[in-house]
C-alpha cells in the first residue's frame, strides 16, 4: 500500500504508526507494574509457563487499552488539533512514535478499532486462561477506559477512573499467580498504584494539556482546579506512593531487608519527588512532562529493587 503525504511526512513505517495508537514504548514500561505484583504476593518467580503467558497477555492488554482510548478518543483528539493548531513536539513517553495518529489521519479509523479489538481478543483468552477471574478484570478495565474517554467534557472527577484502570493489570496478575490473595495485599497493591498513577501520570499529563483541553471544553483536574490546586493534588498523591510502597514487605509477611527499604526510597526520591518538587516551584507545563517521564519507569525500578532484595 503506497504511503499517504502525512505518513511521509512522519517518517513512519505502518508498523510504527499501530505501536504510536497503542503507545507501545509507554506500554512496555507499564508490563513491569503487573509482574512486580505478582512477585511481591509470590516472594519468588512464578513458574516459567504462567510467566510466559502472564508476559504476553498483559502486553496484549495494554496494547489495546491504550488504542482504545485513542479510538474512542478521536475525534476529541482532532478537535484539540483543529483548535489549537500544529503543535511542536511532545516530550512525553506517549509521543515518541507519533501523537494520535488517527486523528491525524495516517491511520482510520477501521484500521485502529481492528487493532484494538485483535488485541483485545488476544488478551481477553489469555486472561481467562491464566484465571477468569483475570478476564472479568480485563473486561471491567476496557469499560472503564471507555467511560474514562466519554467523561472529558462531563466531569474532572474521571481522573479516578484513569487510577481504577491503570491498577487492573497489577491485580490481575496477583489473580493470576493465587486464586485467593490476602485482601490487606491486594488493598496496599492499589492504594499504592492509584496514587502513582494519579501523582504520576494523570494529573501531570493532563497539566501538561490544560490549555488545550481548556479550549475544547474539557474538564480535567488542573482545567477545575488550576495549576496550583493540581500540583497540590499531584505532591499528595506522590508523598503517598513512596510512603505505601514501604508497608508492602509486612503486608505479604516478608521480611523487609536494608536493600529494599534503601532500593525503595532511592526510586521515589528520584523518579518521584525531585520531579514533583521541580513542578511545585515553577508550575511549568515542560516540567510537568519531566514528572510525567521519570514516573513512567517507578514500576520497573521498582520491579528491580524487588528482586535485588532476594539477593542481597
Amino acid at each position: 500500500m503506497p504511503s499517504t503525504p502525512a505518513q511521509n511526512q512522519l517518517g513512519m513505517s505502518r508498523l510504527k504508526l499501530f505501536l504510536a495508537l497503542s503507545r507501545t514504548p509507554h506500554g512496555l514500561l507499564d508490563l513491569a507494574a503487573p509482574g512486580l505484583s505478582a512477585l511481591l504476593w509470590l516472594g519468588t518467580f512464578p513458574p516459567g509457563e504462567i510467566l510466559a503467558l502472564g508476559l504476553l497477555t498483559a502486553f496484549s492488554g495494554y496494547t489495546a487499552i491504550y488504542a482504545l482510548n485513542d479510538v474512542v478518543d478521536h475525534r476529541v483528539d482532532r478537535e484539540k488539533m483543529r483548535l489549537t493548531g500544529p503543535s511542536g513536539p511532545k516530550q512525553d513517553l506517549d509521543s515518541v512514535f507519533a501523537r494520535h495518529p488517527l486523528a491525524q489521519g495516517v491511520l482510520t479509523y477501521r484500521e485502529g478499532l481492528f487493532w484494538t479489538l485483535a488485541w483485545a481478543s488476544l488478551a481477553a483468552i489469555g486472561s481467562y486462561l491464566l484465571n477468569p477471574v483475570c478476564a472479568l478484570i480485563f473486561l471491567l478495565a476496557c469499560l472503564l477506559e471507555f467511560s474514562y474517554c466519554r467523561l472529558l467534557k462531563v466531569t474532572h472527577l474521571r481522573g479516578i477512573i484513569s487510577g481504577l484502570v491503570k491498577t487492573s493489570g497489577p491485580l490481575a496478575a496477583v489473580f493470576a499467580v493465587d486464586p485467593s490473595p490476602n485482601p490487606t495485599f491486594l488493598f496496599i497493591l492499589f492504594l499504592w498504584l492509584f496514587f502513582w498513577e494519579i501523582g504520576g501520570q494523570n494529573v501531570p499529563n493532563d497539566l501538561a494539556d490544560m490549555e488545550e483541553d481548556r479550549r475544547i471544553g474539557g474538564k480535567t483536574i488542573p482545567v477545575r482546579l488550576g495549576s496550583q490546586g493540581a500540583v497540590g493534588i499531584i505532591l499528595t498523591a506522590i508523598f503517598l506512593t513512596a510512603g505505601l510502597s514501604l508497608a508492602l514487605p509486612w503486608v505479604v509477611s516478608q521480611k523487609s531487608t536494608l536493600t529494599f527499604l534503601i532500593g525503595a526510597l532511592a526510586a521515589g526520591i528520584y523518579l518521584l519527588l525531585i520531579p514533583a518538587g521541580k513542578l511545585f516551584r515553577s508550575k511549568d507545563p515542560q516540567d510537568a512532562f519531566l514528572l510525567f517521564n521519570r514516573a513512567s519507569y517507578y514500576p520497573l525500578a521498582m520491579l528491580g529493587v524487588t528482586v535485588a532484595s532476594w539477593v542481597f
